[in-house]
């Protein structure tokens, strides 16, 4: 799978781009303010209708305009899909894939499947376990079946459950939601479950060998002992009515990184940690891959910065052994070496045009 073609419109300081990339290595580089990481947003925004920055669309929208567009032809196992997103200050979000409305991102997501390294990044070590989780469900979703689905029926069932809760409901109620809630928290605690075990060998060996010390993960559910969540959902149950929400269950789950017996978070470095988890995404991106039996985008923004010229070359040597196409930005254009074959693209006051 392969991004060929891609333009955005009135995406925050773009007028109009127009690109063609490589199915390899492309490199974006400019100086800082210059709109290259706007192109990189702009991408991610056609493969997930959201920005990967967290902005919202008062800030997307080009100052001066009314609506943004982003559109692409993806090139995916011998056929060609059309994507498109618009999204509009008075009438809000649309994308289309083929010329077809949809009615969930998660269309956007399978037609253009792509991860992300950020400046950051290493709050997926750093920050608290909802990135981690989502980390998870995000190689479950590509890898996994209906997935998705069981996740969003357990998300409603947490809310349903939570509501009850604050409300001070019976607990007939309670113990109906209860059950279903139990019930879709299987589901996605599987899910979770088996997107780790097909990850977790490229996750330790690549992480050890970014790092330079010994890597593991560990996966904890959400609730603690041998008993099932139903179990421990009707010992709990007083302190859920007095906390006014659900304690236990996957939406407690914790990804555990340790390094050399220690936990990770908060005691390795910045530059340390943006390694670490970078290592995470390239194994996440490369155990989907396998199982897609084709190639993922992955974006780069600047990933040259908070690392020294070794650990640079480490990260790239490892990208380039990926077998995905990249997008990647940097200050300058001899900043990320993938190769000869690299396209290469100049940036300057959100124009974009190929130079190699």
């Amino acid at each position: 799978m392969s991004l060929k073609r891609f333009r955005a419109e009135d995406f925050r300081c773009l007028r109009c781009v127009e690109l063609e990339f490589e199915p390899g290595f492309n490199v974006i580089y400019g100086d800082n303010a210059s709109g290259k990481t706007s192109v990189l947003e702009a991408i991610g925004y056609l493969g997930r209708a959201k920005s990967f920055r967290g902005a919202p669309l008062a800030d997307l929208i080009r100052h001066d305009a009314e609506v943004l567009t982003v559109s692409g032809r993806v090139d995916s196992l011998g056929r060609t899909i059309t994507l498109g997103v618009r999204n509009s200050r008075q009438d809000g979000l649309e994308f289309r894939v083929e010329g077809v409305k949809g009615s969930s991102t998660a269309e956007l997501a399978a037609a253009l499947p792509l991860q992300i390294v950020d400046p950051d990044v290493h709050n997926l070590v750093a920050g608290g376990p909802e990135g981690r989780r989502r980390f998870l469900d995000w190689i479950a979703f590509h890898v996994e079946p209906g997935y998705l689905d069981g996740w969003r029926r357990f998300r409603r069932a947490l809310r349903q459950r939570n509501a009850a809760l604050k409300a001070g409901a019976a607990d007939a109620e309670i113990d109906g939601w209860s059950a279903e809630f139990a019930e879709l928290a299987g589901v996605v605690d599987a899910g979770r479950r088996q997107a780790l075990t097909i990850a977790v060998t490229r996750l330790e060996d690549i992480a050890t060998a970014l790092v330079g010390s010994r890597t593991r993960f560990e996966y904890h559910k959400g609730w603690t002992g041998d008993r099932s969540l139903a179990d421990a959902l009707e010992a709990g149950i007083g302190r859920d009515r007095q906390l006014g929400g659900t304690q236990l269950g996957p939406h407690r789950a914790e990804l555990k990184i340790v390094q050399d017996a220690r936990k990770a978070r908060g005691v390795v470095s910045r530059g340390q940690q943006k390694l670490l988890a970078s290592a995470m995404v390239l194994a996440a991106t490369a155990a989907v891959q396998d199982l897609l039996q084709r190639p993922l985008l992955l974006l780069l923004d600047d990933p040259a910065a908070e690392l020294d010229a070794r650990s640079l070359q480490r990260l790239t040597t490892f990208v380039t052994d990926l077998g995905s196409q990249v997008v990647a930005t940097s200050l300058t254009a001899d900043d990320l070496d993938f190769g000869a074959d690299s396209a290469v693209f100049h940036v300057k006051h959100g124009g974009i045009g190929r130079v190699a």
